[in-house]
């Protein structure tokens, strides 16, 4: 879509002040996607050089400007001795890939979006937000002065198309800990329709170490919602834990699924992940129901 506000676009120095009307442009497939009547400039962030993703010692980092389709691609470190850090996250390729495929979005869609735009976008089926969240993701937000502050994925994604970003701020990484890309997952997703939005997404992590359980609930809730388990739960805690973390007026609703179908969905998808994680059998599953 033609944006007819816009009058200047392109790179723009860091220390060029924040004006109204100014946006940060990555990806541009939202921004492109309806009309923008506020804008007036878009600072450019695709020639800021990011690697798209970095694999540190402490984990894997994800350049704001890294496309779904460069994720996609990336190939997990599993075996021992390799070069380039830690080890042991090849397990969890099957949870990056079905993330990536709940885009279900066009190959022109995967070559452009960009996990920084999903996570600024903060809808609720956002998927980057689900894989990022349910893997303890940590995001680098960056003032136009050059500080930095750190925040949990789960605490940046404040509600339906909010976010905790301050004016000029940007994201400019998100961080994935070892310990959580070591974690054995499962994956359950809820659609109204084969093609369909997701309506309920959620992602159980169990901890090696400590056999602690984590599930992250997305798509289903204006916000991600994270809750922590030391020991796997019983079919009811689990049941109490959601139903407390998620009040009422916290379901979401649209379209795409009411929020009583949404609240059952999620309750009956997180019973599924507490009673496949402490098996032996691992299955990652996608579920459409009509």
């Amino acid at each position: 879509m033609d944006l007819n506000t816009v009058t200047e676009s392109g790179p723009v120095p860091w220390t060029e002040p924040w004006r109204p009307g100014d946006a940060w442009l990555g990806g541009g497939t939202y921004l492109f996607s309806e009309p923008q009547p506020h804008l007036r400039r878009l600072r450019d962030l695709s020639t800021a050089g990011w690697p798209p993703i970095t694999v540190r010692p402490q984990g894997l980092e994800l350049a704001a400007t890294c496309t779904v389709a460069q994720l996609s691609r990336f190939t997990l470190p599993g075996g021992t001795g390799e070069p380039g850090g830690p080890r042991g996250w090849a397990a969890n390729q099957s949870l990056v890939t079905q993330c990536c495929r709940s885009f279900l979005a066009s190959f022109k869609i995967w070559n452009m979006a960009t996990i920084g735009g999903n996570l600024c976008n903060s809808l609720p089926a956002g998927p980057m937000i689900s894989l990022t969240a349910a893997l303890d993701g940590v995001c680098t937000l960056r003032a136009l002065d050059g500080g930095e502050r750190r925040l949990p994925v789960a605490e940046f994604v404040t509600g339906a198309g909010r976010n905790a970003l301050g004016e000029g701020e940007l994201l400019r990484s998100i961080t994935l800990p070892d310990a959580a890309l070591r974690s054995r997952t499962a994956f359950r997703r809820a659609s109204l329709h084969e093609h369909g939005r997701s309506a309920a997404l959620l992602i159980g992590r169990l901890d090696p170490a400590d056999g602690s359980l984590t599930l992250t609930v997305t798509a289903s809730t204006v916000r991600p919602v994270v809750l922590w388990f030391p020991l796997p739960p019983t079919a009811g805690e689990l049941r109490r834990a959601v139903t407390a973390a998620v009040p009422d007026g916290s379901w979401f609703d649209d379209i795409h699924g009411l929020p009583d179908w949404r609240r059952h969905m999620t309750l009956r998808l997180a019973d599924e992940i507490r009673r496949e994680l402490p098996g032996t059998t691992r299955t990652t599953r996608t579920r459409t129901t009509a």
